[in-house]
């Protein structure tokens, strides 16, 4: 009888471990419910959620519809346009190639694509990985040529204006601003190099060896897509059935954005982050090297990946913003979970999102900070009326005086304001005459009056 007893203690503390982290994964899953059920609803745009742990997808669940003029609905398998995710894998294929010693990182971007102009100095592949280039931004020169983001923009749209550039904003390396011209010239690079199409070396060699089945780059804005989602934002002023509208996205470009997935394949993109399964076991520690500026300050950017902390826990990972087109793909290497978030709403805010299922997936590891007993309480903002007539002096495009290539606008739709930098619309708030915040950019405050007084508006 005893050794019965001692045969059945270790099952009965198995099964009981075993509830026990059922349980837990059931209530996670409730709180994803509820941080993402005013999206599940008919006639809402919405997203797409994906939790990963241990390689395997613990949560997936879509919420809302992909179009809202179907009604068709969002699952774990709607493809979606995910714009800057797009990046890691641009650079995942240039880091491949490197690994085959078809390229060096140190390579002049000018032995691939010699059209780019000679400036006088070198830029590397590297600089283009972590955005040292000094060159100007595709977006911005589009808008200074008088293009809309949602016209038809083409790759040989960004080669023509690329080529016809007169000089740098800055030195090579010197400085990091945002490039997205970069990230297009080196999907260029891999077409050149492998002497095949960008997109489809892509599902060749990186896609199908993954298991990414829905997975594909983008190059022909009049291609068909079975089962995407597509774009919209708020109308404003408007209720019911007309509450939203279509985000037009017309991009024919690929390198920079056009990645289209969906979360079942981006979870197979996080177990390759965890275990490479294409390419070399250490090539994630070259995709997770953060770039340097030649006066030897290290920067949170590596190869389309952007490093960060999130109390105290350190992830990896990009946002994207397009259109109606919002994203977010997150890891924490040490914790060995994977966060997973695609939007077609304009106002979604998907980093937010994924953090705060951060907090309770990843509770065990977080330690909350306590606050002071003797901390001061903050003051409550005074209530204040805001005339909204006095924005209209300030809207408009700015080129800011400390990076001239870069250009800021700012408008307003109905009650709402937006600016927009680099090709990434962000919405943002009033709290008092001409102050004006947005609450996803770091530091959290931004002042129009400040940057007005030292750009230059455009024509």
């Amino acid at each position: 009888m005893k050794t019965s007893l001692r045969l059945l203690i270790p099952f009965l503390i198995f099964a009981v471990s075993c509830q026990s982290a059922q349980c837990q994964a059931t209530r996670h899953a409730a709180k994803a419910d509820s941080l993402f059920a005013e999206w599940n609803k008919p006639g809402m745009p919405g997203a797409a959620v994906g939790v990963v742990h241990g390689g395997k997808l613990v949560y997936a669940k879509g919420f809302g519809e992909a179009d809202v003029e179907t009604g068709a609905k969002i699952g774990p398998e709607t493809i979606f346009h995910v714009a800057s995710v797009s990046k890691q894998f641009t650079a995942y294929a240039i880091v491949l190639l490197t690994e085959q010693g078809k390229l060096s990182l140190d390579d002049d971007i000018r032995k691939h694509i010699p059209e780019v102009p000679d400036f006088g100095k070198t830029i590397t592949i590297r600089h283009l990985l972590n955005h040292t280039s000094g060159l100007r931004d595709q977006w911005n020169l589009l808008a200074m040529a008088g293009w809309q983001l949602d016209d038809v923009i083409t790759k040989q749209h960004v080669m023509n204006l690329v080529t016809r550039q007169k000089e740098l904003n800055f030195e090579p390396g010197s400085t990091y601003t945002y490039c997205n011209t970069g990230y297009t010239l080196l999907a260029e690079a891999v077409s050149r190099v492998t002497k095949q199409p960008f997109a489809y070396w892509m599902e060749r060699n990186v896609f199908k060896p993954l298991g990414m089945k829905n997975t594909q780059f983008f190059d022909n804005q009049e291609g068909v897509v079975k089962g995407r989602a597509y774009s919209f934002h708020r109308t404003p002023g408007a209720i019911g059935p007309t509450m939203f509208s279509k985000s037009i996205l017309s991009y024919g470009n690929v390198g920079a954005t056009s990645l289209f997935t969906t979360v079942n394949d981006l979870a197979m993109w996080i177990g390759n982050f965890r275990n490479p399964q294409v390419g070399s076991p250490d090539i994630m520690k070259q995709m997770l090297e953060r770039g340097r500026l030649t006066k030897g300050d290290t920067l949170p950017y590596a190869s389309g990946l952007i490093h960060g902390k999130y109390k105290g826990r350190a992830y990896y990972g990009h946002d994207g913003a397009d259109a109606g087109f919002r994203s977010s793909l997150l890891y924490f290497p040490k914790e060995d979970y994977g966060l997973i978030v695609l939007s077609n709403q304009a106002e979604f805010n998907p980093a937010r999102k994924n953090l705060e299922m951060a907090d309770f997936y990843l509770s065990s590891f977080i330690k909350e900070d306590k606050p002071s007993a003797t901390a001061p309480k903050p003051a409550e903002s005074a209530p204040y009326a805001f005339d909204s007539t006095l924005f209209r002096a300030y809207a408009g495009s700015y080129s800011l005086d400390e990076a001239p290539g870069f250009v800021l606008k700012f408008w307003r739709d109905g009650s709402t304001y937006y600016t927009q930098g680099s090709g990434q619309p962000q919405r943002f708030f009033h709290h008092r005459t001409l102050h004006f915040f947005s609450k996803s950019w770091r530091p959290p405050s931004c002042f129009i009056r400040e940057k007005m007084a030292r750009s230059t508006a455009l024509p």
